[in-house]
């Protein structure tokens, strides 16, 4: 039974061609499988406090650090489906494009980030268009459409986008496939900046960024031998989702389903910032002496109103960067590297999926979960922070030591090395492979 409701991005990606193979679209083929082989993964960043990165403008500039809207180039009417009472609402739009990207191993998964602050009912809409390996250009394919504050602005509902499947590839709630065998060898990214129409506010994009990967089958992936030459864990606290069981069931419920805003609020507490209680007042007043608040914060600020969940992942990651802190999503290739971002001081929340045989002392399975990797010991074993631990309703029972090879098998082997990597500007990332992946 599915731990978590998480989408899982190979079985979305099998039905969707399926029923566009019924529908006459595409040939009875399966989502595009790379040969056996070493993961391939990227992240390319645009960092718009470095200066001008470059690409196409459209009514929005880079501004005092970040990009914002100059003189609007369009409008846009757009109706939020998850509002009270759904009415089109006119916006300002302007546009930033990125420069082309090329990979050299055509990406067949491609997942957006970004670092954005949204005031006045603005919001912004992250697209991706790719080339294939035939020369196609596609369309330009919704990865997200998202706002720093939630239903108290009722007009608009961060949300993810359905329906976009083609010929070439389909949207997995944050998650780019490529179908019927294609690749992407090349892609662009842009950025849509909305604003009520009239108005005089702007959002501001301090960064986008883009983890484009082709990953084989690695089910069988063998963990490295460790680098660590001591046990080393980091002061992340412990929060455990399954206090939150039945809380707030219009954001998903809490306990199961909350495995995402629990590990992020884990990490965006562990750099000593976050919510405060005026923030979630709402939720010590709705339930006196309620443990662990800010998850309930988080939880709300996270939801995507269509996938009906907390577990977008970079619904996630942009969350954290509300309190200051830089985050991205990425795939890591093996635990050499979350080694890495350890010694640098820096967690990793995880995507993970597993039977309960298959990770001692899990005591539960899942098709889909969050966990954070605070550390590892000497000898190379994974310590993490497991909101779900034994199905516990306990911080004190969050702190878990994993085998490194099963880890490896539940990670490595079922998400391709999904990871969130959040962190203040003023904690370096540690180096970067050749490849570069962050």
């Amino acid at each position: 039974m599915p731990h978590v409701r998480r989408h899982v991005t190979a079985l979305t990606v099998l039905a969707t061609s399926l029923a566009l193979a019924g529908a006459g679209l595409l040939p009875p083929a399966e989502a595009k499988q790379t040969a056996p082989g070493t993961e391939r993964v990227t992240f390319t960043q645009w960092d718009f406090g470095d200066g001008d990165p470059g690409g196409s403008y459209a009514g929005a500039a880079d501004s005092g650090g970040a990009l914002t809207m100059t003189t609007p180039a369009t409008q846009r009417s757009y109706t939020d489906p998850y509002a009270s009472t759904p009415a089109p609402v006119t916006y300002d739009e302007s546009t930033w494009t990125s420069p082309e990207v090329s990979t050299s191993f055509g990406l067949t998964e491609l997942v957006a980030s970004w670092i954005a602050h949204t005031p006045g009912g603005s919001w912004v809409e992250t697209t991706v268009q790719g080339v294939a390996e035939d020369g196609t250009t596609s369309k330009w394919y919704v990865l997200g459409r998202w706002a720093d504050h939630d239903d108290a602005t009722p007009s608009f509902h961060p949300t993810s986008v359905g329906g976009q499947a083609d010929a070439l590839a389909t949207v997995s709630v944050d998650t780019l496939v490529t179908l019927n065998d294609h690749a992407f060898d090349r892609y662009r990214i842009r950025v849509s900046l909305l604003r009520p129409q009239g108005s005089a506010v702007t959002p501001r994009v301090d960064m986008v960024g883009a983890m484009a990967s082709r990953v084989p089958d690695l089910k069988q992936h063998l963990a490295p031998p460790t680098t660590m030459t001591e046990t080393k864990v980091l002061d992340v606290p412990t929060y455990s989702q399954e206090i939150h069981v039945g809380d707030y069931p219009q954001w998903d419920g809490g306990g199961e389903a909350w495995c995402s805003p629990t590990s992020t609020s884990m990490v965006v507490a562990s750099w000593g910032t976050g919510p405060t209680p005026a923030d979630y007042s709402w939720v010590t007043t709705d339930h006196p002496g309620h443990q662990d608040p800010w998850v309930d914060y988080a939880a709300r600020h996270t939801f995507d109103y269509r996938y009906d969940g907390a577990g977008n992942w970079p619904f996630n990651t942009a969350y954290a960067a509300e309190f200051g802190l830089e985050g991205f999503v990425t795939r890591l290739r093996d635990l050499t590297e979350a080694e890495a971002f350890i010694r640098a001081g820096i967690p990793v929340v995880t995507s993970v999926s597993f039977k309960s045989s298959k990770l001692d002392g899990a005591g539960y399975s899942t098709n889909g979960h969050l966990m954070t990797i605070v550390g590892f010991t000497r000898s190379g074993d994974v310590v993490v922070n497991d909101p779900a631990s034994h199905l516990v309703a306990s911080d004190d029972q969050v702190r878990v030591t994993y085998d490194r090879q099963q880890f490896t098998d539940a990670w490595i082997g079922h998400t391709g090395g999904i990871a969130y990597v959040i962190h203040p500007e003023s904690v370096p990332l540690p180096a970067a492979p050749a490849e570069s992946n962050w």
